[in-house]
Order: C-alpha cells, then structure tokens, then sequence
C-alpha cells in the first residue's frame, strides 16, 4: 500500500502556439493498421517507454493475479494475436490484474491488461479473444499516441500533477505519464475502429464472431439495472459506440464467408476459471462499517464515519464526503517509526510541528504534525503516523488544507489512535468468494439450479455471468457457474 494519489490536471506544455503549429505540420504518420496519415507527436520509443512506465504503475496499483495457469493461458492467447497485427515487434503483454472491477485496458507500446473480474463474467475462449483483440486495436492503431499528440497541441496536461512539490514524490507516486495513460478515454472512433479491428483479429485466428456479440451483450447488461452492482469500469473508457451487438451482426454478414465450426472454446475456458476469486477479495483486507481490517497483516483502524473509502492492492485510502481531507495507509517497509517519522519531516517543502513517540495500542509508533507548501502558493496541513508491528511500518498520513485543518483534527487523531492489532478469529477468518462450476446432470432453470446449488450472489447477477435468463431451460450436461462462500 503506498499513499494515494494526491493528483489533479494541469497544463503541461508551455509551446509557444507558433511552435506547435511547426510540430503538428511536420509530425504527421502513416498508421500502421489503418494506412491513413495522421497526427503523431510521439515516436515509437517514446510510445514504448510510457506503456513500459505505466504497466508498472498498474501492477502496483492493483496487484498481479496469483494463478500462474491463467496467466500463461492468458498471455498465449493475447501474443497470438499480437503476432497477427500489424505491429508484431512491440514488446507485447498480457497480464491479468487481480481487480474484481470488470475492466481491461490497453497501454502505449503493448502492455495489455485485463482483470479477474471481467473473466468471471465471460463464457468461452472466444469471448476472451474478442476482449483481447479488441485492446490489443487500441495499440495497434495507435489511439492512445493520437490523443496525446492532439492535448499536446491543444497544451492539456497528459498527466496529473502533484499537489505537493516535487520533493514530495511519496505523497503520490503516480505523477507519471505513464499511468497517466490509465486516464485516457477513447473516442467513439476509436472504439468502432478497434471493434473492427478486433473482430478482424479473432476471425483471423480461426473464432467465433457472434462471441463478440455475446461479450457486448453481457457488457450492456452489467451497466442495466440488472447489473447496477457491478457497472463496468470498461465502459467508463470504452464509450460505446452505439449498437455493438448489431455492428458485429453486419461484420459477419460483411465478411461473406461463412463461420460454422469456428472456434467457441466453451467449456475448456470454464474449466480454467473454475475456482476463480468473485468479487472483492478480504483476504487483501475489507472494510466493516468504517474500519479497514486486514486479516492477514492483522491490523486494523477507523476512518471517519461517511467517508468514502477504497483499498487496493497499494494502498487504503479514505475521502471526506466533501473532497477536502484525505486518509491514506501505505507500507514504510522495516524502517523504525522514529527514523521514518525524521525522514518524513526532513523533506524539502515540509515544515514540522509537535512530535510524539508514544506507542499506539502497543506497538511502537511516531507522530508529527506538519504543513506543506502547495504548488499553487496554498498549505496544506496534518499528521502523519509511522506504527510498526510484526517487523513492518505503516505510514498513516491524515492531511487538509490549513485553513481547514481545526475541523479535522480531532478525527485524524482519532483514526491515528485507533490502529491496532486483530486477535478475533472471526475477523482474520474471512475467506473469497470463488466461482464454482456445476455440471447438470437434467436439464432446469436457472431459478431451478439456484434452488439446488445456490449462491451467495443476487440470482440476477447470477444470470448475467452465466448468460442467459432466469427461466431459460438448460439442457442437462451444460456447465454452470455459481459463486460459493468458502
């Protein structure tokens, strides 16, 4: 866990229009997949090098899936389609993240990500590739350099910019271009482009296109009342384009050929996401009320009551209702809170206030006030907590403006002293919920199989990551998720 990202836009370039006007006339290319000259401020290596940056954000922000299996099952199926592009001598990857979000996201130069959550939802390889295929477009065809050549010449900021001075890195190491890439939303283009491209990729590998439409499908019923739990981050940065599901209907039809007997890949993709984690994970800690639990570190602490709070595999971090004070936890490592609190205060453009080296519920700890100078002239102002137990330190950082800093400090100091250690089994004993498959041995309803083989998920969303409806009969032998409590 590191420190939030404490960002917000800015204008990055300070090009003179006339200058600019020179780039832009002078750094037009052909775009390798669809042959048409257009505008590129960012060579190839500089393409590379941000996707290489930001892949490394991404990992660190949500975490790398431990299943080596799916990986590798992943990567193979993503780097088949990478030798089938138009670019295949990028530096191709395929990751899955562990994120529950359903979500996948291509990055410049070839990094491609996809998360657990969005495998749990898909129903065959083919469904896969056509995700894959499509993000791996995205590179292919070069939207993201597109949209940072066009901010450059329009001088919008492509990355966030630190509130804090530079020297204050650990406030938020996500001032990168390269995870700054993770912003960028594509145009309703550049989606239908890379749905063509796309489906091109999959037909070409030997799959079934309607699979495509099936994938669209499940998308369009996740951001429907049917799935107003689990809205897809995909679409927030995939805009849709439109009817996706009749857009593909016409690429078939367009293709004149027929597909019968193309690859589906139906139940050898179930089988390989059975016992898949569904959902938030507890085991990389969980909130209950206000308090953040971690089973595993075994600690846990309080964040103030209505806050809005997220944890990722980085970091914890919660918001005031009104956006204006921030709690994070990050890891110090080993270092000792007194050394780390010393360190911490020393920094250039922080000025320190009272100190206290009393434990926290036992552990041993190190507190200070601080204030730090904001780029833009203001101040910010809190308290930052270094606690160490079990060999690791924790950063807590509690921070607001100055001016507002009387109204938070009570509820920093609170959150500060309510870290400590978890003994309750019934807190450090949470499990995952995982997707189970179950083969029908007659045919029924999805009402009927829940009956039988019930889930702990809402029967709505249980129809949505199966694909099909709550009273549609499934013929005997089908495989069929359900998602358990282990």
């Amino acid at each position: 866990m590191t420190l939030s990202h404490i960002v917000r836009r800015h204008v990055a370039s300070r090009a003179a229009p006339a200058a600019a006007l020179l780039v832009f006339v002078t750094s037009c290319a052909t775009n390798p997949a669809t042959g048409k000259r257009e505008l590129s401020l960012v060579s190839q290596g500089q393409e590379i090098a941000m996707g290489q940056e930001g892949a490394k954000a991404a990992a660190s922000q949500m975490g790398i899936y431990p299943d080596s299996a799916i990986q590798r099952y992943v990567s193979s199926l993503g780097m088949a389609i990478a030798k089938r592009s138009e670019r295949p001598d990028l530096p191709w990857s395929y990751t899955v993240v562990d994120d529950p979000i359903v979500n996948a996201f291509a990055l410049p130069g070839g990094p491609v990500f996809i998360s657990r959550g969005i495998l749990t939802y898909m129903n065959s390889e083919a469904e896969l590739v056509s995700v894959l295929g499509h993000e791996t477009a995205h590179v292919t065809a070069k939207h993201s350099v597109s949209q940072i050549s066009k901010q450059q010449i329009l001088q919008i900021g492509l990355i966030g910019a630190m509130v804090l001075k530079p020297e204050l890195q650990q406030f938020g190491q996500a001032a990168s271009a390269g995870l700054g890439m993770l912003f960028l939303k594509f145009s309703r283009d550049d989606e239908t482009q890379a749905d063509d491209l796309g489906f091109r990729y999959m037909t070409a590998g030997g799959y079934q296109p309607t699979e495509m439409a099936e994938m669209f499908k499940t998308l369009q019923r996740l951001s429907g009342p049917e799935g107003s739990r689990s809205t897809p981050e995909w679409q927030s940065t995939h805009p849709d384009p439109g009817n996706r599901v009749q857009k593909t209907a016409e690429r078939i039809a367009a293709a004149g050929k027929s597909f019968t007997g193309s690859k589906v890949e139906r139940d050898g993709f179930l089988r390989r996401i059975d016992g898949m984690i569904f959902g938030e994970d507890p085991r990389q800690g969980y909130f209950q009320a206000s308090s953040f639990i971690h089973p595993d570190l075994k600690f846990r602490f309080d964040f103030p009551s209505g806050w809005r709070t997220q944890n990722s595999a980085a970091q914890v971090v919660g918001q005031s209702a009104q956006g204006d004070a921030q709690i994070a936890l990050s890891t110090a490592n080993n270092t000792p809170p007194q050394q780390a609190l010393s360190a911490f205060l020393q920094q250039q453009g922080v000025k320190a206030g009272a100190t206290s080296t009393n434990a926290i519920n036992g552990n041993p700890a190190a507190v200070g006030q601080f204030i730090a100078q904001n780029q833009d002239g203001s101040t910010l102002a809190g308290y930052v907590a270094f606690i160490s137990q079990d060999g690791l330190t924790y950063q807590l950082v509690c921070i607001t403006t100055s001016a507002n800093i009387q109204n938070y400090d009570a509820l920093f100091r609170n959150t500060i002293g309510s870290f400590q250690r978890v003994t309750d089994q019934r807190l450090l004993g949470v499990k995952p919920q995982r997707l189970r498959l179950v083969q029908l041995r007659s045919a029924m309803t999805l009402t009927q199989f829940n009956q039988q083989y019930p889930s702990v998920i809402p029967i709505a969303q249980l129809a949505i990551i199966n694909a099909t409806d709550v009273s549609q009969t499934i013929p005997s032998g089908t495989l069929v998720k359900r998602v358990t409590a282990e």
